[in-house]
């Protein structure tokens, strides 16, 4: 009897870790939140003008922090190796001059687009509930709706005791696109057969070289810096597992 009882048991246990398994051939589709914070530096902006080219000492920018929806989706090829594609909405984020353009206040936004595809492993066994992993891969980035403060957008930027406003003049402006590496950590916990939560932290190597291009009554005028981004992401998700 006591026999029956314990082979019973082993049972019910092993059917109730299996429940919360993450195996080779689950699918699990994830929502949450982001939290993206950009660890900023620049380079001084360099204005060409007039066939010079002037290097704006003491110029610089910073970005602010910005937060957005977004989903990911986990394949296991095995029962510890996984690939997981990530998509959001892309956040908004709003520039800000420093030092010499620190008086300008906001420069501008865009929205960033950035899906990322990474490769992880997930530690402890497949029937664990709480299984911590670590992922790398890399991602893709351009931006979209850049849009320019009034004081960047008139060129007004540009004047000088030199020059005083002759190289002021419409302005727009481009963010170049790249690929950037991303490393990732966090840990999964499945709650039950199906439902999980996923809690992680990312790192991306990201830079971009922002290009404002005034029309000016003596001609073009290209101002140039590189920023370099590299933000924190951390991210905060239910899954469902398929």
């Amino acid at each position: 009897m006591q026999c029956t009882r314990a082979l019973a048991l082993a049972a019910a246990l092993l059917t109730g870790t299996a429940a919360h398994a993450q195996s080779a051939g689950d699918f699990v589709l994830s929502a949450g939140w982001f939290h993206l914070a950009p660890q900023v530096s620049s380079k001084p902006l360099t204005v060409n003008a007039l066939g010079t080219s002037m290097t704006e000492s003491g110029s610089g920018a910073t970005v602010d922090d910005s937060d957005t929806f977004g989903l990911t989706a986990t394949y296991f090829f095995t029962d510890h190796i996984a690939t997981t594609a990530v998509f959001g909405i892309p956040p908004k984020f709003n520039l800000s001059g420093t030092g010499s353009l620190s008086a300008l206040g906001q420069i501008g936004s865009a929205y960033e687009w950035s899906p990322t595809l990474l490769m992880k492993y997930y530690f402890n066994d497949p029937q664990s509930r709480f299984r911590p992993y670590f992922g790398a891969g890399a991602s893709y980035v351009w931006y979209s709706g850049v849009k320019l403060s009034t004081a960047v957008s008139s060129g007004s930027f540009l004047y000088s005791s030199t020059y005083g406003s002759v190289l002021e003049g419409t302005t727009t402006a481009k963010l170049g696109s790249s690929f950037a590496p991303v490393i990732n950590a966090g840990f999964a916990y499945n709650i039950d057969k199906h439902w999980s939560v996923d809690v992680s932290l990312s790192y991306m190597w990201l830079s971009t070289r922002a290009t404002l291009t005034t029309k000016s009554s003596l001609g073009t005028v290209t101002s140039t810096t590189k920023l370099k981004l590299n933000p924190l992401i951390s991210f905060v998700s239910v899954g469902y597992r398929f």
